[in-house]
């Protein structure tokens, strides 16, 4: 049976297109979580920012980041998940992994692609959505404008966990803050959104507001502008109760969504 689940944020500055800037200043963001957490969250594309220069940045998988968040997740004794670039068999991904530690790695491309920034000009759409099961909590993981599409995050699998990791520009914060209230509402599932903070080279600014909402739509928190680590207890028992006593889920439509191909 699943019990707490302690899921720390970590929202950041993130150096353009400096991969290995970007995991050093991480080290020491998640040195002092060792043994402290359950789940380490970090942005979309933590390694490079929100880049479409895809070819020269893109890493195979297995790469020197996924070593890097596998030494971390061994290292902390938590899952350690984010996107970044990816390149496999000649096209590019912005891809997220779930990194357990002992070496299990679960991945998902970013099915709905930016297309206001040429995203979909430099990555392929992933096809699949993943739900992953860690410490007895289903959790499923998402990117950023996926965010919009409340079809593709539809909790038909009871998963009790949903989370995005993002690049989401202040001068949208509002439908930011309104979506993620949202998803958690229609979920019945608390509902994580994770964001970077600064300017990037493209002359966006990122102003954070990385949130965490209960399975009501409560806000547990929501961070400022600035750098910062903050981990949440998660109660299981809870949302269970509450989905007990407020059974909407049962009355939840079933999509099918064919793949394209």
């Amino acid at each position: 049976m699943a019990s707490a689940l302690r899921v720390s944020l970590i929202q950041a500055h993130l150096v353009w297109e400096d991969a290995q800037a970007n995991r050093t200043h991480f080290d020491e963001l998640l040195a002092p979580l060792k043994g402290k957490t359950d789940l380490i969250v970090l942005p979309e594309m933590f390694t490079t920012g929100f880049s479409m220069n895809a070819k020269p940045l893109a890493e195979q998988p297995g790469g020197p980041t996924q070593q890097w968040m596998q030494l971390h997740a061994d290292r902390s004794g938590a899952a350690v998940t984010g996107s970044y670039i990816c390149g496999e068999n000649g096209k590019y991904f912005n891809r997220l992994l779930f990194v357990e530690p002992g070496g299990k790695v679960h991945t998902y491309d970013k099915r709905h692609l930016f297309t206001l920034a040429g995203e979909h000009k430099s990555y392929h759409p992933g096809l699949t959505s993943l739900t992953v099961t860690w410490k007895g909590w289903r959790i499923r993981p998402l990117i950023c404008y996926d965010l919009r599409f409340p079809v593709w995050s539809r909790n038909t699998d009871d998963y009790d966990l949903l989370f995005y990791v993002a690049n989401w520009p202040d001068k949208r914060r509002q439908a930011w803050m309104a979506l993620l209230a949202a998803r958690a509402i229609e979920n019945q599932s608390y509902c994580l959104g994770i964001n970077r903070v600064g300017t990037d080279e493209m002359g966006h600014y990122y102003s954070g507001d990385s949130s965490m909402y209960d399975y009501s739509g409560r806000l547990l928190t929501q961070l400022t502008d600035q750098e910062a680590v903050v981990t949440l207890r998660l109660d299981h028992a809870d949302q269970q109760a509450f989905r007990q006593k407020l059974n909407f889920l049962a009355d939840r439509d079933h999509f099918l969504i064919q793949p394209s191909n």
